[in-house]
């Protein structure tokens, strides 16, 4: 029973706050729940759910390369560009993040709650989107490391 407060509570949030991305998703898991037998795709969307959306963010982002909108030429001009390096480290930087960010969930994995509550509150207070926990998860190991405090260590 908490479990479907909790998920109500979301859905009112997003529905309030407008965010058709977590209504969907919210939306989803429920009926997902109210269909017996689904226990086991839950279990994987949780473990691989995130791979997937990385992957049609992937995929998203290939398309105007697919599509030649951008091309080594356009790559070629970027690389010359102060904001082109900038990028390209950020690029490196999050994906670095992310990585100690995974390991950081598979370490201590109440820190999901804490990382989806404040995910919540970025993308329906101050509309964000939630492509992020991965990340905040790897800021959060950073942070957590400079002070030490890293669960498990």
């Amino acid at each position: 029973m908490e479990s479907w407060l909790f998920l109500l509570g979301i859905l009112s949030i997003a529905i309030v706050g407008k965010n058709k991305s977590l209504i969907i998703g919210v939306s989803a898991v429920m009926v997902l729940k109210l269909i017996p037998q689904t226990q086991n795709f839950l279990k994987l969307l949780q473990t691989q759910g995130i791979n997937w959306g990385v992957t049609v963010i992937s995929a998203a982002i290939m398309v105007p390369i697919a599509t030649g909108e951008i091309g080594f030429k356009e790559l070629l001009n970027v690389i010359k560009s102060p904001a082109g390096w900038i990028a390209i480290g950020c690029g490196v930087l999050v994906a670095v993040l992310s990585a100690k960010g995974v390991g950081l969930l598979a370490m201590s994995p109440e820190m999901t709650v804490a990382l989806i509550f404040g995910t919540i509150i970025g993308v329906v207070f101050l509309k964000g989107i939630a492509a992020g926990p991965v990340i905040a998860s790897g800021l959060t190991y950073v942070i957590l490391t400079v002070f030490n405090l890293v669960p498990g260590h």
